[in-house]
This record gives C-alpha cells, structure tokens and sequence, in this order.
C-alpha cells in the first residue's frame, strides 16, 4: 500500500504538485504528513494545512511543530 491509499481526506494532494511544492519560508521540500493532513516544512518547524486538497501555504496559517 502506498501513502497515496492511505491519506484521509483532508490531505489528498496530487504527488506531482507534491514533489514541485516547497516552503514559502525557507524554500526547501516539504514533506506529506498523511496522520494530520499537512505540508510540513522540518527546516522551518512549520506545518501548513492542506483544505480540500488545497495546500494553504501561508506562514500565518501554519502552525509551529
């Protein structure tokens, strides 16, 4: 089984979209955190939701991990 299959709902993102998208912050990749439905970005300590399969990459709307 792949992430893909196990995502829920809230963190459907295309891996294509997945793989160009980066943190607005630090512009470094972030990584699929399938469990809480976010793009979280390590370098920064940031994790930004991702809304009906919408990453909202926006540093006021992340919240610090």
């Amino acid at each position: 089984m792949t992430p893909a299959d196990v995502r829920p709902a809230g963190a459907a993102i295309d891996p294509d979209l997945l793989a160009i998208l980066v943190c607005p912050m630090t512009r470094t990749p972030l990584r699929l955190d399938t469990e809480r439905g976010e793009l979280v970005s390590d370098e920064a300590g940031l994790a930004y939701p991702i809304r009906d399969g919408v990453p909202v990459l926006l540093i006021e709307a992340a919240r610090r991990t």
